[in-house]
């Protein structure tokens, strides 16, 4: 398995496991300022993907 392989997979399961600590805080606001700012997130990748391809 390579480096890149290997920092991906550890960068997705940091996220799911983020996901679940906001999940299992029982904090309705933990999990929609999550959701709020993954959504925001993808926006802003996919507007400078625009931008910059």
């Amino acid at each position: 398995m390579s480096i890149h392989k290997t920092r991906g997979f550890l960068y997705k399961l940091a996220r799911l496991l983020g996901d679940f600590q906001a999940v299992s805080s029982g904090d309705p606001r933990k999990v929609a300022r999550r959701v709020a700012r993954r959504a925001a997130g993808r926006a802003t990748g996919k507007a400078l993907r625009k931008i910059f391809k």
